[in-house]
């Protein structure tokens, strides 16, 4: 009786660890996806800070030269582009938590020897930026397409984009700019989730709370990823922002923008503060949402 009671629970067992793997696996995405919805309420409120720095990646003007633009173009254009971003950050979340837990479970369960520290989660980090630059890069590329004031004669609206775009060759349509977009998140998303619970963590031990310490794990992971990947950013915007370009690969554009910049980092980095305040924003609270979200689901 009892090998036969043996060979009955060994697959039960089983079972009940692959369903509460699943279980898991599916909170990570429901999670990043509910912080990321709750999250997109900040990408309407900054997404006029957000075009100006646009503005000033492209033409690397001042801020008030930026701000004068947009006013020039009037209320009606302000939030011309804002589409795309909000559909990728209500999927970007789901996306990007959801893959990085999955990695993270199934690099666990292959690897004979556990690896130090945060090596793990950064791995399974970089192995979720990777997919989230191929799903998103054609949103980036309408979205600063119409974020570009030059297009809003030729290319008036979504639909005309669109088809303008899906007329051309992937690697000069929607997927212009893929290697930096590539190389950009699959660094960013690594280091943010590497970085994210050791931070966490640590600020908890100097006597934050726990939702005061993921928060501030994100704001402080934002500033650590965003400032040197920043001319990554500048890049991919100037890459994009023309369809009727030259057709220009990631070196020969680097070496125009280069020479534009006046081969300054003052310069290339004009608009980057902007960029770090609304990252440290959007990134502190979509942390604090989903760490509480995990915690509560425990």
């Amino acid at each position: 009786m009892a090998p036969e009671m043996t060979s009955h629970s060994e697959p039960n067992q089983e079972s009940d660890l692959k369903s509460s793997d699943s279980t898991v696996w599916f909170q990570s995405y429901l999670h990043g996806g509910t912080s990321s919805l709750i999250s997109t309420m900040t990408t309407i409120v900054t997404f006029p800070l957000y075009k100006t720095v646009f503005r000033q990646q492209l033409h690397s003007t001042l801020v008030r030269q930026a701000v004068a633009q947009l006013l020039k173009e009037g209320p009606l254009k302000l939030y011309r582009g804002v589409a795309p971003p909000l559909l990728k950050s209500s999927l970007n979340g789901t996306l990007l938590f959801g893959l990085q837990d999955t990695f993270l479970q199934k690099l666990s369960l292959r690897l004979e020897h556990p690896l130090p520290g945060s090596v793990l989660p950064a791995m399974a980090g970089l192995g979720a930026g990777v997919v989230e630059a191929l799903v998103f890069t054609p949103f980036e590329r309408v979205q600063n397409v119409l974020q570009n004031s030059k297009n809003n004669s030729s290319l008036p609206t979504m639909k005309s984009i669109l088809l303008k775009l899906i007329s051309r060759p992937l690697a000069s349509g929607y997927y212009t700019a893929l290697l930096p977009i590539l190389v950009r998140n699959a660094l960013g998303t690594s280091l943010y989730f590497g970085l994210k619970d050791p931070m966490s963590n640590a600020l908890g031990a100097w006597g934050f709370s726990p939702i005061a310490s993921s928060f501030m794990s994100g704001v402080l992971n934002s500033m650590v990823i965003s400032l040197p990947l920043y001319p990554l950013s500048v890049l991919v915007a100037n890459m994009q922002a023309q369809i009727d370009s030259e057709g220009r690969g990631v070196k020969s554009s680097w070496q125009k923008l280069w020479v534009a910049r006046q081969r300054s980092l003052a310069l290339l980095y004009r608009g980057g503060f902007l960029v770090i305040l609304r990252s440290c924003i959007t990134w502190g609270i979509t942390t604090a949402i989903y760490d509480q979200l995990k915690r509560h689901s425990r």
